[in-house]
């Protein structure tokens, strides 16, 4: 058993990560809903992820607020903000033209038995309010990221500035010196986690296939293919970005590629986010860039549920028979990207993105409903690309900085 066990740790992770992906299709497959007897060792891995969120964004962005200079972190957050404004929009585009290339929806009819409640829209200006949390132990207990980076960055700057006082310095290298070993217990505990990160992937894709019906698959597998072909476009687009600014592309996917596949799995850019700053830091990118910009992305980046949004729509016209118009199109372009701003941090944020969509155009809801059966098989790649997307972004910011003096 011990040799078992140390071959198991010894073994990579994506290795390991693989061999649950096969099992788990396996094992879903032969054992259909009954392999629902896994589920509680998925939701174990979700909720170890889940436990490290808060002190991983709290203390890697005090951290690395603390190894950089006001000017700098502004200029790092106004590229963020405008990375993410920019990739979102241009994602809609290109769902928009890979839906309209192939037209999913054509020749369905709606049959009266679809329904769909739609769920309520916070709007971007309660979005932007919730970044000021009413009190700390709310944002923290309610996991609200916009909240818990503003606590974060608060108390980062007020650190930084007792460091550089010259009465209370000396505390404040104390505090920061604390916070510093409470980031690397923090990695340190992310390192244990990491072992068990196969075991939660095996159970999570055996139920997701043993649950997932294979009728409902079929009659809607034109949408999921051309959300898909869309997905792999934007992908390529972002490996060409990267070339284009001289990243070491394959050494990104091999240090990104377990919070790809993990988020892929579980549906959950939030929920994965320690695995993606354990990427970023293994890619040796500026911990004051990375502690800022993949908690906002997780909740505000969302280039895989904007592709989603851009073939619903095409696919919901489709349906009705009355393909959209250009100017409909640049008003999906216009409505998503709010919509996906307007939705942070929401759950089921994709669902009401589309709805908030949909009824800008007026196109049936009951569509939406119908795009609901496949929620699961939708939503496993658009989640995947969110988390590639945030790396990506961080990634080019990251060597932008790389010609600048102060770190």
């Amino acid at each position: 058993m011990k040799a078992l066990w140390r071959g198991y740790i010894q073994a990579s992770l994506i290795s390991k990560i693989t061999v649950a992906l096969v099992l788990g299709i396996l094992v879903g497959l032969i054992f259909g809903e009954d392999a629902a007897v896994l589920a509680p060792f998925g939701d174990l891995l979700l909720r170890l992820l889940r436990f490290l969120i808060v002190p991983l964004i709290l203390f890697t962005l005090i951290v690395g607020v603390n190894q950089a200079n006001l000017g700098s972190l502004g200029r790092m957050g106004g590229k963020v903000f405008v990375y993410y404004l920019m990739t979102s929009a241009f994602a809609i585009v290109v769902g928009i033209a890979v839906a309209s290339l192939f037209n999913p929806g054509t020749g369905m009819t709606l049959d009266g038995s679809e329904s769909f409640d739609v769920p309520e829209n916070p709007g971007v200006t309660n979005v932007l309010l919730s970044i000021v949390p009413n009190n700390i132990i709310s944002a923290f207990s309610e996991l609200n990221l916009l909240g818990i980076i503003f606590t974060a960055l608060v108390f980062g700057i007020a650190i930084s500035a007792l460091r550089t006082s010259e009465t209370n310095h000396d505390l404040g290298e104390a505090v920061y010196r604390v916070i510093d070993g409470l980031n690397e217990a923090t990695m340190t505990i992310m390192k244990g986690i990491i072992q068990y990160v196969p075991i939660g992937i095996l159970a999570i894709i055996a139920e997701i296939v043993g649950k997932q019906g294979g009728d409902t698959l079929w009659s809607l597998s034109n949408v999921i293919a051309v959300l898909y072909i869309a997905l792999l476009v934007q992908l390529l687009i972002y490996i060409i970005f990267m070339a284009l600014t001289n990243i070491n592309i394959k050494n990104f996917f091999k240090q990104g590629r377990t919070p790809m596949i993990t988020s892929f799995v579980t549906q959950s850019s939030s929920g994965t986010l320690p695995l993606t700053l354990n990427a970023a830091k293994n890619l040796n990118l500026k911990k004051s860039l990375y502690g800022f910009s993949l908690p906002l992305g997780a909740t505000i980046n969302m280039d895989g549920a904007a592709i989603r949004i851009a073939v619903s729509a095409v696919f919901a016209a489709n349906v009705v028979g009355d393909p959209l118009s250009f100017m409909q199109m640049l008003q999906v372009v216009l409505v998503g990207t709010l919509a996906s701003v307007g939705t942070a941090g929401v759950p089921g944020a994709g669902i009401i993105m589309i709805a908030t969509v949909f009824a800008q155009l007026g196109l049936p809801m009951e569509a939406v409903g119908l795009l609901t059966a496949i929620d699961v098989i939708i939503g496993m790649g658009c989640t995947a690309l969110n988390v590639t997307g945030d790396l990506v972004g961080t990634s080019i910011i990251n060597k932008t900085e790389q010609t600048k003096t102060d770190s």
